[in-house]
């Protein structure tokens, strides 16, 4: 899918307010937001009427590959993830082909990441609320979390923090997909692709 270059982008991280959510394994879409804020020198503000925070910047070299984001935390809970992250799509103009979620995937090993474009839900109710309102042609940063152990809910699972031996390598795993988001927007999914999806 090409898109308008001069047009910006919208990188939704997804999860849940609220500092009782801030380290589960189902807010690590808002941990590699807040990296690229701070990256760009950005603090998170609420968004005008808009149920989100979000801070506006500039990432890539001076020139062609400049590109404009809007970084976005929805603050409408994860399963209402689609009408803040709609509203801002409108308002901002952004062509659906330049939104990325970032979310977490049970289905993919701890730290490991994979970029695509379009696609299923996995039920996965951030991408689930999303789709539903503007369909299902954007990009995801799907951060993997891996699989509950035993026979515990998924659940209860995504909504507990990361166990110590995870935490251990995940400012390393967030710093990485950080890093792959930039590639996207600055290069293209393929490139990312290429360079990110382990």
């Amino acid at each position: 899918m090409t898109t308008d270059p001069s047009a910006p982008w919208l990188i939704a991280g997804l999860g849940n307010p609220g500092p009782e959510y801030a380290m589960n394994r189902h807010n690590v879409g808002f941990m590699v937001v807040d990296l690229l804020a701070e990256r760009i020198g950005g603090k998170f503000k609420r968004a005008g009427k808009a149920q989100a925070q979000v801070v506006e910047g500039r990432v890539g070299p001076p020139g062609p590959l400049n590109r404009r984001v809007i970084l976005v935390k929805p603050m409408s809970y994860m399963n209402l993830s689609g009408g803040p992250l709609n509203a801002l799509r409108d308002f901002y103009k952004v062509p659906l082909g330049n939104i990325v979620a970032i979310h977490d995937e049970l289905d993919i090993d701890h730290g490991a990441l994979r970029l695509k474009l379009g696609g299923g839900d996995n039920g996965h109710n951030g991408l689930k609320s999303m789709t539903k309102v503007m369909g299902s042609d954007y990009h995801r940063v799907r951060f993997g979390i891996g699989r509950p152990p035993g026979r515990m809910p998924v659940a209860d699972f995504v909504l507990k923090d990361f166990s110590s031996a995870e935490r251990k390598e995940l400012d390393y795993f967030v710093d990485r997909a950080a890093d792959a988001v930039e590639c996207l927007v600055i290069d293209g999914l393929e490139r990312a692709q290429s360079t990110y999806n382990s």
